[in-house]
């Protein structure tokens, strides 16, 4: 069903106010900036324009279909970036503040801004960040239920050694840290935490609480 949506942004003041919103000072300052929209909203207008009501736009099921279409359509638009020997960045900091970049984007109701892009041509040649071992990530049939932390003691390690050696932002950390660190922890409301709201409000997966 095709729902999602592309905003390239070029206009200097809607950029800036995005690299606000996320906190990186890099977000809209070069490249292009694009964002990918969760976007409901065409197909509530075509059954609106041809005589229907919405539907099951508005169930977590259809959300949830149309959430799939856009992280796949960055995926691959990351892809063919890289094809043609640019560089990206995808950027989940835009929804640092998603209210507020609902309004920046001037997004109606059934749309919701999801990750954004940055391309350009690369001006460093980052190392590449180790990632889980297959054994933590990739099982058979069913999902084992048996974890040990301890079994991440030589993942931590690589982690560690990568943070170390690399060329920008070096910083002393581990995996399982970062897993148990601030950014899981609860504390003070963060703006990122409003995202079900913002959700609702745009009209979308209102089901959630329907069935309770």
């Amino acid at each position: 069903m095709q729902q999602f949506s592309i905003i390239h942004v070029t206009d200097p003041r809607i950029r800036k106010q995005i690299r606000e919103i996320s906190g990186q000072q890099y977000v809209g300052a070069n490249g292009d900036l694009f964002v990918f929209i969760v976007d409901l909203y065409r197909n509530q207008q075509i059954r609106k324009q041809l005589g229907n009501d919405d539907g099951r736009l508005h169930t977590t099921d259809i959300f949830m279909q149309a959430l799939e279409d856009t992280v796949l359509a960055v995926q691959n638009f990351l892809t063919a970036a890289e094809s043609m020997g640019l560089g990206g960045v995808i950027l989940g900091s835009i929804k640092n503040n998603p209210a507020k970049l609902v309004k920046v984007l001037g997004l109606p109701k059934m749309t919701l801004p999801m990750l954004g892009i940055q391309v350009g041509v690369p001006d460093q040649k980052p190392q590449l960040k180790p990632r889980l071992p297959l054994q933590f990530t990739t099982f058979e049939n069913q999902y084992p239920h048996e974890f040990n932390v301890n079994d991440l003691q030589d993942y931590d390690s690589h982690v560690t050694r990568y943070y170390d050696l690399r060329d920008a932002n070096r910083r002393i950390d581990s995996f399982t840290h970062q897993i148990n660190g601030a950014k899981l922890n609860n504390g003070d409301p963060d703006k990122r935490d409003e995202i079900g709201q913002v959700m609702r409000d745009q009209g979308l997966a209102l089901d959630w609480d329907s069935k309770k």
